[in-house]
């Protein structure tokens, strides 16, 4: 009887198994992120790429490709002798301000909603609901809230004797600063919620030595809380700026940049310029100045954390 030999099986090299499950690893990876890949290349890459393109040419978008003419860097030199745009320019500058105003209101919020009231989740939805809710809808209520003749506010203002209150909205040198004041109402809340969680991962134990030191609620804010939270400051800073830039809807709504282009921005500006004035080549030129600006205040953040922020 004829006994069978098993023959031994061949085994597979582990380096070629190792880069099988490494590709394998690459290919689900891409058949995950794909789909944000191309949306990002189809909606972003490319459009920022003929924006570019169209920023030297004199082109509107209503009279088709065949249409568009080159005309070198005269948008850009136009964009320099447009009061309109570079009145948009400062008042993007201006709103600046309500950028690190909102920071400081949010964060000594967090600080007292984290250690000294009740129910804090409660004031976290109370302080974030402005986010979600609509921007239309905000701006048309901050609208009857602002009305010179019949809002509330100027209503409250005379019952205090007050015999000239602001007209708000309608009076240029007012109009800037009450929308500036609706944006910290509304991106509180975003602020509010971030701090909160970067004072919550601060270790108890540095409050503890501190108080058995003697330090004060001053002192460990001061020493402790601030420094900590710095990197938290400067994530909210870099993303509010570049936010700051981006501000249309609520500019559009409530005010559609008047009154006398009190409250214009550039991207309010280029808006008008290309899907009312219909020059789709002069409002490109205004994105390509828009994002070399914010290139620019981006990177001399980066540049600067390096002073001020502790990892």
């Amino acid at each position: 009887m004829k006994t069978s030999v098993a023959l031994p099986q061949s085994r597979e090299n582990p380096v070629n198994r190792r880069n099988k499950r490494k590709w394998k690893e690459i290919g689900m990876g891409y058949l995950f992120t794909g789909p944000i890949l191309l949306g990002v290349i189809v909606f972003t890459l490319i459009p920022m790429m003929f924006s570019f393109v169209l920023s030297f040419t004199k082109w509107s978008f209503v009279t088709g490709f065949d249409k568009i003419r080159w005309n070198g860097l005269d948008n850009f030199r136009q964009l320099f002798q447009d009061e309109v745009f570079l009145k948009s320019l400062g008042n993007n500058f201006i709103m600046l301000l309500a950028v690190p105003v909102g920071m400081a209101i949010a964060l000594i919020l967090g600080v007292i909603i984290t250690g000294h009231v009740y129910a804090p989740g409660a004031f976290k939805v109370i302080y974030f609901m402005p986010q979600i809710s609509s921007v239309v809808a905000v701006a048309v209520v901050w609208q009857v809230l602002f009305h010179p003749s019949y809002g509330p506010v100027n209503g409250f203002l005379m019952a205090l004797g007050v015999d000239n209150p602001p007209k708000w909205l309608a009076d240029p040198s007012y109009a800037l600063p009450s929308v500036m004041l609706l944006m910290i109402w509304i991106d509180l809340g975003v602020s509010l919620i971030i701090y909160i969680a970067g004072i919550k991962n601060i270790p108890a134990d540095l409050y503890e030595a501190a108080t058995i030191d003697g330090a004060s609620k001053f002192a460990q804010f001061r020493s402790i809380t601030f420094p900590l939270l710095t990197p938290t400051t400067f994530f909210l800073l870099v993303t509010g700026i570049i936010g700051n830039f981006k501000s249309f809807a609520l500019v559009k709504v409530l005010t559609e940049g008047g009154p006398a282009n009190s409250t214009s921005v550039v991207v309010y500006d280029m808006y008008q310029t290309a899907f009312v004035d219909l020059q789709t080549g002069y409002a490109s030129s205004m994105v390509m100045i828009l994002f070399v600006i914010v290139l620019a205040i981006t990177g001399l953040q980066w540049l600067g954390q390096r002073y001020w922020v502790n990892y």
